[in-house]
């Protein structure tokens, strides 16, 4: 399975970033082989609106099946939902903890964002 987990650096011992459209790094893993990609997010880092949605579909280009991140607005929600990306929030630590945690464990799937949108 292929994830994203929004990420401060650009390795798997960089700690997840709790922001998801103002994320560093998207690191899209295999969950079996933990080899991994990196997407840069400076494009989306400094918008002064709507950088959850253009996260959103940087992810979903990167036919991930699965976010890990810390914090999912409405927007952003809305665009991962429609890409049938599941987000799974509420796991801390480096990117390789994160994605080990979320394998051993029954993880929860948001059913709706769990952060305001900031734009409203």
């Amino acid at each position: 399975m292929k994830v994203a987990v929004s990420s401060s650096g650009n390795t798997l011992e960089s700690d997840l970033d709790p922001r998801f459209g103002r994320a560093s790094y998207f690191l899209i893993v295999d969950t079996e082989t933990f080899n991994f990609e990196v997407k840069p997010n400076d494009q989306n880092m400094n918008l002064p609106q709507g950088a959850g949605i253009q996260a959103g579909k940087t992810v979903a280009d990167c036919g991930v099946d699965v976010l890990i991140t810390g914090n999912c607005g409405p927007k952003a929600y809305n665009v991962l939902q429609a890409a049938g990306i599941k987000v799974v929030t509420g796991i801390k630590g480096s990117v390789k903890e994160v994605v080990e945690q979320f394998k051993s464990s029954d993880p929860k799937y948001l059913e709706g964002p769990n952060v305001d949108g900031h734009w409203v």
